[in-house]
């Protein structure tokens, strides 16, 4: 036996001052040679990055154990048309009213112009021409027509061809010794209906990953640190699917939305996807919009109020709004010298100013009670802050919301019940609950489910959002 001959590679430095395969070091060999001097805490230069937080104020989550979530909204108490016409002639004693609003729900045999023999009506050109009184004398359902007497000796106030009028009910009158009135009124119930929708997330990292550690520690915004990158992967998938949670819910849309193309169904509705009402949507098709910048002075919120009158005239409102809305309505409040410290109100709060602002609301009175927050949602430059401006662009700068909740019909319960404004139901049963699941396969960390050689993180919930008495809300568009 005897010692090998000399190694096959040079144990001296080359003579050669020059890169080669054997002396060239690299940033990773630079690491293991030098120690640096480095920071071992990941910076956060985005601070809180997660932007939840809008229906966890607002809002509440109820169970569902249904495909479809339907409620009932009251109609009004009184009757007013506004799209009425008549042939009668100027100073005519009286006169056929034709009633051509749509109904709803829409006029039929069934369900004709809430008129009867005997009440007492007002009228009033809607150009501004004039106004009667008169009283019903006949009423015809099958052509949404009544015929009416004026009180006014003068007669009709104005010349009846191409004339619209308003029409509003006020009363009654009979004669002594005549019958009651004829028929009764039903009030009218409004139904709403919105379906759940699934969401997915997964995180998924193999098993020889989780077995290495960095020299970064790293931290989540919930404080959970540690030197595994894969505990701050799962944790942002986490956080990422909770902000999907809430922004799935602001911002879906039915898959057969209006405009769908030829066949009344959308791609995705063919597909096999519903989707679903968001919060957006909603207040689009059953609420008000302002649009075409942000109400920058008094007289602007002043045309918010009026609407508000003839709603559900809510008191207390908190308006959610990106930051340059913010600064609108401040340097609005700020011209007022009426508006100082002494007349903002915090009476959603029980007046307590402290309460108030630590949760990031301000407040002013000007026929209602309004409280201003900033919302991350729409100051976030990966979502919604920093879209592209303009008419058209579905920009959204706020979202007013009634404070506190609606009565509402339960078709479960069979009742009437107090629902708040916004809330969100996910099903859920006595076997199965799908409001926040989360579950561990593979073959690592600590599961045992299958041979894969990795640990997948799952996440899933089923839900969707009612927006009840959508007519108290407001949205802000440019």
């Amino acid at each position: 036996m005897a010692v090998n001959a000399t190694p096959g590679f040079d144990l001296q430095p080359s003579a050669q001052q020059v890169p080669t395969a054997t002396n060239y070091i690299t940033n990773f060999d630079f690491l293991n040679q030098y120690l640096p001097d480095t920071y071992e805490k990941e910076f956060e230069r985005y601070g809180n990055r997660t932007i939840s937080s809008f229906l966890r104020l607002v809002g509440a989550e109820m169970p569902s154990n249904s495909d479809l979530v339907k409620w009932a909204e009251q109609g009004r108490l009184h009757t007013k048309y506004t799209n009425c016409t008549t042939v009668a002639a100027a100073a005519a004693n009286e006169a056929v009213i034709v009633v051509g609003d749509t109904g709803v729900p829409a006029f039929t045999a069934t369900n004709a112009i809430a008129v009867r023999v005997g009440q007492t009506v007002m009228l009033v050109d809607n150009a501004g021409g004039g106004s009667n009184k008169a009283i019903v004398t006949s009423v015809t359902e099958a052509t949404n027509t009544f015929d009416v007497a004026f009180y006014e000796a003068a007669g009709l106030a104005v010349a009846g061809a191409g004339a619209t009028f308003t029409v509003f009910i006020y009363g009654s009158e009979f004669r002594k010794g005549t019958d009651g009135m004829v028929g009764s009124l039903e009030a009218d119930d409004i139904f709403f209906e919105n379906s759940p929708i699934i969401l997915k997330d997964k995180y998924a990292v193999s098993g020889s990953d989780m077995a290495q550690i960095g020299w970064v520690e790293v931290t989540t915004e919930n404080g959970a640190n540690g030197y595994l990158w894969y505990l701050k992967s799962e944790h942002e998938t986490r956080l990422r699917f909770d902000d999907y949670l809430e922004t799935s819910m602001i911002e879906a849309i039915p898959a057969a939305a209006p405009g769908a193309v030829i066949g009344g169904q959308s791609n995705a509705q063919q597909l096999g996807y519903k989707g679903s009402e968001g919060i957006f949507y909603s207040v689009k098709t059953r609420g008000n919009v302002w649009s075409g910048g942000n109400p920058v002075a008094l007289a602007d919120f002043d045309a918010v109020i009026s609407r508000l009158d003839k709603q559900g005239a809510i008191e207390e409102n908190v308006i959610f709004l990106d930051r340059d809305f913010g600064f609108d309505i401040d340097d609005m409040l700020a011209a007022q010298n009426s508006y100082g410290a002494g007349g903002t109100s915090y009476g959603l709060f029980d007046n307590d100013q402290e309460m108030a602002l630590n949760l990031g609301f301000t407040g002013f009175r000007r026929g209602y009670d309004f409280y201003k927050s900033d919302w991350k949602y729409l100051n976030d430059p990966t979502m919604r802050g920093g879209l592209p401006t303009g008419a058209g662009s579905g920009t959204v700068n706020g979202l007013m919301v009634p404070a506190g909740s609606t009565s509402v019909y339960d078709q479960i319960l069979g009742k009437n019940a107090k629902r708040p404004f916004l809330h969100v139901r996910y099903r859920a049963s006595e076997t199965e609950d799908r409001r926040y699941k989360s579950w561990v396969t593979g073959s690592a960390g600590g599961a045992a489910t299958s041979s894969l050689d990795a640990m997948e993180v799952h996440f899933l919930s089923e839900r969707c959002v009612c927006t009840m008495g959508a007519n108290n809300f407001f949205i802000f568009e440019d």
